[in-house]
């Protein structure tokens, strides 16, 4: 068996307080340096195509949607502030990305929704991160990434809001 870097904390535990069960601590541990793995992966693809993981969560929201969206249902459909996404909808106005519709009821509201080249670089940088994310999980095999998922799912539904 191999031993990797939070069985060596865990070892080292073991002999400073043997009256303590830190076997938790395995398991946040090895969460917390596979999500920095994955966050640096992940972060490459969207780094090289000029996007941050905000940016192409919006247009990747808009792209799942496939209609115009208000920035209220944007912001709260990825749990930003509104300050937070009236800055990055600005910034995607600009770089062409996503255009803004104004509101035939109400002159103070707007949706938002992909241009042609915002629908093409959504597309191209999504292929990317599947393909990014296969190379992740390659690791594991079909029944042990169905596993970590039926796992990783049953955590989320009792901690998420």
């Amino acid at each position: 068996m191999q031993y990797d870097h939070v069985d060596r904390v865990l070892v080292q535990w073991q002999h400073q307080r043997p009256d303590l069960d830190c076997s938790p601590m395995g398991v946040v541990g090895r969460l917390s340096r596979m999500s920095r793995l994955i966050d640096k992966k992940i972060n490459i693809i969207f780094k090289n195509n000029s996007l941050t993981s905000v940016e192409f969560d919006i247009l990747a929201t808009l792209r799942r949607f496939n209609e115009p969206m208000t920035p209220t249902e944007l912001y709260q459909t990825l749990m930003l502030s509104s300050g937070a996404m009236s800055t990055r909808i600005e910034q995607l106005v600009k770089r062409e990305l996503i255009e803004r519709i104004a509101s035939s009821e109400d002159r103070r509201s707007c949706s938002v929704m992909l241009t042609k080249s915002g629908k093409l670089l959504i597309d191209n940088v999504l292929e990317e991160h599947v393909l990014n994310a296969n190379s992740i999980l390659e690791p594991l095999n079909d029944v042990q990434r169905e596993q970590l998922a039926i796992l990783l799912r049953s955590w989320l539904l009792q901690n998420e809001s």
